[in-house]
């Protein structure tokens, strides 16, 4: 966010709305010290909506708040892949695109994204028990079923529930960068980051019992990060092949196992730039990267700018 005003979020409940998608981004974006957002809760109409799971809501506000929104947070429904929209929503959502607002679908709420046409020729996903009902009713969307989230710049959907948390906390690091949205995480007992490539759902025939282990691992290196971190490394660590290792580490977190150290000491930095007066060069140390200008070749092609750059921007913006 680049000005001093709050900024709009609108959470759209449509009818049969799930109550944990529609809570994930009102909480998020609570208004507090910390976040400098405004979140109104609206409808088709100001009054009753009829949710899912026995619950049902009352909004202030109809669809004037999507006149009003900086992002538009659609939550996932129930019945989505035979209940469409009433066109009064879809004409309110392509006009608040038009606008120039983002729009955020979470869960089955990529169906009403998709009903505006404004997904055609972009990639989205969803709940991974609805993907192939997505892809079957609006065959022009790229429907990926392998990700928690996909952000395609004005339209972002995420895969079910949870997920909803992690492009919550990703839209607060594209907006206010990472000191903020890991401050938001730990409010909220998450993931600070789980990448959008994640698989949302791995059958497994035989469980494998590796997950605490893995995730053990995972904050052993955030500590150690200033060291020399490899694969035989970190699989030792973990106590098994560094084959297992690996295969194992993509299922848990869609990267590979030095692609996530190098993006977990990215992030390490982007904290350190926002947070503290350290050089680019002690940061690049500090982070296990060694020189200013390793750092720079990295957070230019992982995040399209400069360190230089990204403190100007995000540094004492909490």
């Amino acid at each position: 966010m680049t000005d001093a005003r709050l900024g709009r979020v609108a959470v759209l409940v449509l009818a049969g709305a799930k109550p944990l998608d529609v809570g994930i981004p009102a909480q998020v974006f609570s208004t507090r010290a910390s976040m400098p957002y405004e979140v109104r809760v609206c409808g088709a109409a100001p009054g009753l909506v009829t949710g899912g799971d026995g619950l049902s809501y009352h909004v202030a506000d109809g669809l004037d708040a999507l006149e009003w929104a900086d992002i538009v947070f659609v939550p996932g429904y129930r019945h989505p892949d035979r209940d469409d929209p009433v066109p009064e929503v879809v004409d309110a959502l392509i006009a608040a695109h038009d606008r120039g607002a983002r729009l955020a679908a979470i869960s089955t709420g990529a169906f009403a994204l998709a009903a505006t046409g404004l997904l055609d020729g972009k990639r989205a996903t969803t709940h991974w028990h609805y993907t192939q009902a997505l892809a079957a009713k609006y065959p022009q969307v790229t429907v990926d079923e392998n990700v928690l989230f996909v952000d395609e710049g004005s339209a972002l959907t995420s895969a079910g529930a949870a997920s909803g948390i992690d492009l919550c906390l990703h839209i607060l690091r594209r907006d206010l960068g990472v000191a903020a949205s890991n401050h938001t995480a730990r409010r909220l007992v998450a993931a600070p980051y789980r990448s959008g490539g994640q698989a949302q759902y791995v059958p497994r025939s035989v469980p494998e019992p590796l997950g605490e282990r893995f995730a053990a691992v995972r904050e052993w290196a955030l500590v150690h990060l200033a060291e020399p971190l490899t694969l035989e490394v970190l699989a030792h660590q973990a106590a098994v092949s560094p084959r297992t290792f690996s295969r194992r580490f993509v299922e848990d977190t869609g990267y590979t196992p030095m692609q996530w150290v190098m993006r977990a000491r990215i992030d390490v930095a982007r904290e350190l730039l926002e947070r503290s007066e350290h050089s680019v060069e002690q940061i690049a140390a500090d982070v296990g990267l060694g020189t200013s200008a390793n750092l720079r070749l990295h957070f230019q092609r992982i995040l399209g700018t400069t360190p230089s750059d990204y403190r100007r921007t995000f540094a004492n913006g909490e």
